[in-house]
């Protein structure tokens, strides 16, 4: 007894196909490697099928000569079974070409595109195979069109709603009216078809064992009638799929789907989905892969080297019993098996075996029946290896691969197919299981790499030889025709011409779209010619010989190296009349590039027409992608052809357009770009700059996330295309990498550089090179290329004024970015005021100054020097004789300038001259040269800004010249000022006061603890602590100086109002007493002041009520009212506060004064009575300073109880 069955393919690691067989008889069965998640139990509980059976069967149909149709059934059985078609007991005659017959994944029809009268008859679809046939059988009746060829005119009363076609057919011949004709009446039978168009469908889909798949297909089903709902129908490969633990299927709503519980190997192929009407059906297939687990996620699966042996298990077909066929485990992947009954089906799984235990059950096999062993004499070996294997394109990662069958298939039952790259050994897989055809698409691979690929054959017996491997083929899309162009749009028309501009096809069909045909058409005539004969090259055409007047349409095609591609729509409908309009024509060719998650770039071209004036900017205006309304980008225009877009919305598609303006106005808007999604490539990179550390070039570099074969860098500045390489910039790509070099750039190289990948989903980005940086770049370019700094003059010295040592030297060349060092005995000195270090570049010179030369000094100085990888050092030595000299040389000029700023002069001769000079012009002192005694003083009365000013003092005779200078500007200014103000300021205050006796006289103000008297060099100050009546007034501030006395006039009567500069702080101050504590409110032009950021309302020590008003705007002018009340009345008073704008011209305003509104009690006054009156204590006087005492100002630094004013 033996096991008929066949050998399925597994990913072994360094095991591909295993044999299993006796010494008489042959078999093969699967092994799987151990997972770590597989079930514990899988039992499948369907019954073997062998012989054919129809699960769908045919239906017969009525129809009307001419009409289609279609008959179809479905079968299943293995082998898979053969369908042949008879009509009226006799074979079809296919060859004859009015039948056709379709058989695919157990789907086979038969169809009759035009019926005939003689096509009535019994059709029978019988299935055959090895193990037997079936049958099914349909009638076609074909009914003649012709029955009445006239019918009366008939009317149908509304009292007979019911009536039948047989009695509305008599009823109506008998009334014997006029006949009616009805041209097509009962033409056809009517009858609904249901159609399925799929909106959404599963794609290839790659998994791992263990893993659940899910494929979904949405459709959409017209008409959608309830009772008459498609079928749908799953199978893979060619075998049905039924519902069960391991597949799980669902379908309704327009929604069909399919779910693969526990991916295995088993899973692998080709699954078709077939929604099934009585019409016809709807079907969608693609791959589904199925890889081996990795270890890292079932540690049970261990490496086969590491399995010690197997153990193989049986149950019966029918039964839930496993029983273990080998007592001992095996170390080889081959077992016979004994015990077996003949005609019984069994199912076969293995486990794995070491040191850790025993691994989990692989699934079970297919049934696989006990037979007699006779019934493979009819094998006579393997199959014969496959023929010629020919490779080609798919799309950018699949390949189409076919062969020839086998000379001697053998009971053939499928092929494998290898696939690997080119130059490599390494073959992999690209089916687990057997496929059944002679093509298959092998996906998955890697755009633009190479592949060979071959074929193996195998039936019962195993494996067939390798077929010869196909020639290589790179992956990458096949060549197709190029999709049609669009957007046709005109951009001038001179009256006899026209020129229009399109959009390139989509779809490129894999090569360069190369050329361009025009068609045009008068529409008036309505016929299509052809416009130009050679082709076009660009997508932008003059199409001359236009009639004036006329309305044309034009229709673009493309072509590329396979051929022409479809015609464009035509466009719309342009009349051929000059353009006179004084705006400017459309932009052009907008398009995008450099998409980021949040902005991108758009790019046009000018547009043709100009207008009546040139173009002076353009406006970029966006819309949401389906949305009619757009917008500006920009509020101003730009002179340039490009502009960033940013603030956009991430994942949102928007489309943008373009209007160019000149001085009469803004053109019409260009033809809208394509939409475009704010969103980042993955892996998006940005271009780098830098400095080459080997040659000193600066570069820009970019390196793409996507390349395709055809895939080009092309480098712009200010996005226009860089043709000019002739001032040493150079290109340099390699692979995904692209480098623009400078090999000597200047200031014409600053600007915005960009670049862009062709052929790929717009991998692009840009960088602008400022002025600053390229001047650091230089610098560090001019240190890679000048390692060694020549000198011109070795380290000198120069003794300065003030006794002070000048050490230098001066290089041949340095840039701004040169570092040195000064040494003195070998000791490093840092630069500070003692000893200041500075260079110039412009002339190469690099010094130190020492301030203090003492004895201490004597020794060698060195100055080290680095610019970038150069280096150059120098050495003085001071010691002996040649230091003594200079510290001779150093002490007599420091004693000299000690002479000369104590501001004396001295070594004077009789014709010696004395003069001084204000701003380089010779002023005369009112006080005298002394020459005799060495002091010359230029006295500055009424001290002021016009004197500020350089000031210098020259002796002159015939010795030379001596100069000395001051500069009395600045912070020297305000010193001076602030220090006459501090032994000399006063300031002097009147006071007007109203008396009852209406007379008026002026008081000086004394300085008190109430009246605080202040002031800076700039500003005088008075505060007045808890104000009354009595205060009010008008107050006189006057500043007094030796020549005329200046006053300002401030009224404080009442009513007051307040005049402010913009963005300054207000603060209005009231003091407020009552008892109860009065409450206080704030109000603006009768409207409640509300706290808030601006307006700040504060009570300082429950009786200094404050309105600050912070950054006060043209807004904040008007009537403030501050109202305090308690339940005895209260009072309100009113400000008028007016902002102008900084420069505005503040106009006079005379104050007018306001009395106080008393409001009334809000309750009744209740005067308390007592037995005996005390009368109340007279109010205590403050005890005031006496008239002759002088009251000096309080300390600047003191706080005043009022919150003081912000300006």
């Amino acid at each position: 007894m033996v096991l008929n069955g066949w050998a399925k393919r597994s990913r072994f690691t360094g095991i591909e196909h295993i044999k299993v067989a006796t010494k008489s008889n042959i078999f093969k069965c699967e092994i799987d490697t151990v997972e770590k998640k597989m079930p514990e139990k899988y039992i499948r509980e369907e019954s073997m099928i062998r012989g054919p059976k129809f699960v769908v069967r045919l239906r017969s149909h009525t129809v009307y000569e001419n009409s289609a149709i279609k008959l179809f059934c479905t079968v299943e059985g293995y082998p898979t079974p053969q369908v042949k078609w008879f009509k009226d007991d006799v074979i079809l005659d296919i060859s004859s070409g009015k039948y056709f017959v379709e058989s695919n994944a157990g789907f086979h029809a038969l169809s009759i595109l035009k019926c005939a009268t003689d096509d009535t008859a019994m059709y029978t679809a019988v299935a055959s195979n090895t193990h037997g046939q079936a049958s099914t059988q349909a009638s076609i009746i074909v009914k003649s069109k012709t029955f009445f060829p006239v019918f009366w005119n008939l009317s149908i009363s509304n009292r007979e709603p019911n009536l039948d076609y047989e009695s509305f057919l008599y009823k109506g011949a008998k009334r014997k009216k006029r006949p009616l004709l009805i041209p097509g009446c009962l033409t056809s039978i009517k009858y609904t078809k249901i159609n399925i168009t799929f909106t959404e469908t599963f794609d290839v889909t790659f998994g791992k064992e263990g893993d659940k798949a899910t494929l979904t297909c949405k459709m959409t089903i017209n008409p959608n009638l309830a009772n008459l709902q498609p079928e749908a129908m799953w199978y893979r490969d060619e075998h049905l799929l039924k519902e069960s633990r391991w597949v799980k299927m669902e379908s309704g709503g327009g929604v069909a789907k399919l779910t693969l519980t526990q991916l295995a190997k088993d899973d692998e192929g080709l699954y078709t989905l077939r929604m099934v009407t009585k019409g016809g059906d709807a079907v969608h297939r693609a791959y589904v892969f199925v890889d081996g687990k990795d270890l890292d996620y079932c540690p049970y699966s261990l490496l086969f080297m590491f399995i010690f042996s197997l153990l193989l298990g049986r149950c019966e077909v029918g039964t839930e019993n496993w029983v273990q066929c080998n007592d001992s485990p095996v170390k080889i992947c081959k077992y016979p098996v004994q015990g077996l009954f003949e005609g019984h089906s069994y199912y076969f799984r293995v486990r794995a075996v070491n040191s850790r235990g025993i691994g989990r059950p692989s699934r079970m096999s297919e049934p696989i029946a006990a037979l007699d062993p006779t019934e493979f004499e009819r094998l006579h070996g393997v199959p014969s290896a496959p023929g010629q294997v020919v490779a080609t394109r798919e799309t950018e990662t699949s390949v189409l691969i076919q062969w020839a069958p086998p000379k001697d298939p053998n009971n053939l039952i499928g092929y494998y197919i290898d696939s690997c790259v080119k130059g490599s050994k390494d073959w992999t897989s690209a089916n687990h299981k057997p496929h059944k055809q002679t093509r298959f698409v092998v996906h998955g691979l890697t755009t633009g790499e190479t592949y060979g690929f071959r074929v193996q054959a195998i039936n019962e017996l195993g494996l067939s030889d390798e077929s010869q491997e196909s020639a290589p083929l790179s992956v990458r899309a096949a060549l197709k025709l190029p999709s049609f162009p669009y957007d046709i749009s005109l951009l001038y028309c001179d009256g006899e011409s026209m020129l229009l501009n399109w959009k390139q096809p989509l779809h490129s069909g894999g090569a360069d779209v190369t050329d361009y045909y025009i068609d045009k058409c008068n529409v008036a005539k309505k016929t299509w010619k052809e416009v130009n004969v050679p082709p076009i090259k660009e997508t932008l055409h003059k199409v001359g010989g236009l009639t004036a007047g006329s309305v044309y349409q034009f229709r673009v095609y493309g072509a590329n190296l396979t051929g022409l591609g479809d015609a464009s729509s035509p466009s719309s409908p342009f009349k051929c009349e000059a353009w006179t309009m004084p705006e400017p024509g459309p932009a052009y060719d907008v398009t995008f590039t450099e998409v980021r998650d949040d902005s991108v770039v758009v790019e046009w071209k000018a547009p043709v027409y100009n207008g009546a004036s040139a173009i002076t900017g353009y406006f970029v205006e966006k819309s949401k992608k389906g949305s009619d309304n757009w917008s500006k980008v920009n509020e101003s225009s730009v002179n340039h052809c490009y502009l960033k877009v940013k603030g956009l919305e991430t994942g949102e598609s928007y489309g943008f357009r373009v209007r160019a303006e000149n001085t009469n106005g803004i053109g019409v808007a260009s033809t809208p770009s394509d939409p475009v999604c704010i969103k980042a490539l993955s892996g998006t990179q940005e271009i780098k700059c830098g400095v080459d550390e080997e040659s000193g070039d600066i570069y820009l570099s970019f390196e793409s996330c996507q390349m395709a074969e055809k895939s080009k860098f092309v480098w712009k500045k200010s996005y226009q295309e860089m043709t000019d390489f002739s001032k040493g910039i150079i290109v340099k790509t390699s692979g995904s990498h692209s480098t623009l070099l400078f090999e000597n750039p200047d200031k014409e190289d600053l600007g915005t550089y960009s670049v862009s990948v062709t052929h790929t989903d717009g991998a692009s980005a840009s960088y602008k090179i400022s002025a600053e940086e390229l001047e650091k770049m230089l610098a560090l370019s001019y240190d890679i290329r000048n390692p060694i700094i020549p000198l011109k003059t070795e380290l000198a010295y120069k003794i300065l004024e003030r006794g002070r040592m000048r050490f230098w030297l001066q290089a041949e060349g340095i840039s701004s970015a040169v570092t040195y060092k000064f040494f003195a005995n070998n000791k490093e000195l840092v630069n500070c005021e003692q000893t200041k270090m500075s260079h110039d570049a412009a002339t190469g010179i690099i010094e130190m100054v020492m301030d203090h030369f003492t004895d201490d000094s004597e020794g060698t100085f060195t100055v080290q020097i680095q610019d970038g990888r150069a280096k150059a050092q120098s050495s003085l030595v001071l010691i002996g004789d040649a230091f003594k000299a200079a510290l001779a040389e150093a002490e007599y000029q420091r004693r000299e300038y000690i002479r000369v700023k104590e501001g004396t002069v001295a070594n004077l001769k009789k014709d010696s001259v004395f003069q001084w000079y204000k701003d380089d012009v010779e002023v005369i002192s009112e006080v005298p040269a002394d020459l005799n005694s060495g002091v010359c003083k230029f006295p500055l009365t009424n001290f002021s800004k016009r004197d500020v000013g350089l000031y210098k003092a020259t002796i002159t005779d015939d010795r030379g010249q001596d100069v000395s200078q001051i500069d009395v500007s600045g912070k020297a200014f305000d010193d001076i000022i602030n220090e006459l103000s501090r032994v000399a300021g006063v300031y002097d205050m009147y006071h007007h006061v109203c008396h009852l006796a209406l007379q008026s006289q002026d008081s000086k103000i004394p300085a008190s603890e109430r009246m605080r008297i202040g002031g800076n060099p700039a500003m005088a100050t008075l505060e007045i602590v808890e104000p009354t009546d009595k205060d009010k007034g008008m107050y006189t501030i006057e500043t007094v100086d030796p020549e005329k006395t200046h006053s300002r006039t401030l009224d404080l009567s009442g009513q007051r109002e307040l005049i402010f500069s913009k963005d300054h702080t207000l603060s209005l101050t009231c003091t407020v007493c009552g008892d109860p504590k009065p409450l206080v409110s704030w109000s603006k032009n009768d409207q409640e002041v509300e706290p808030s950021d601006q307006y700040v309302i504060a009570m300082d020590s429950g009786k200094f009520a404050s309105l600050t008003i912070k950054g006060v705007s043209l807004e904040d002018s008007g009537k403030y009212t501050m109202t305090v009340q308690n339940k005895y009345g209260g009072e309100s008073v009113d400000i008028i506060v007016s902002v102008y704008k900084h420069g505005d011209r503040v106009p006079d305003i005379k104050p007018t004064p306001s009395p106080k509104r008393i409001m009334p009690p809000t309750v009744p006054i209740v005067i308390p009575t007592a037995k005996s009156a005390t009368p109340a204590p007279a109010a205590a006087k403050s005890p005031a300073p006496p008239q002759n005492a002088k009251s000096s100002a309080p300390p600047r630094g003191m706080k005043s109880p009022t919150p003081t004013r912000k300006k």
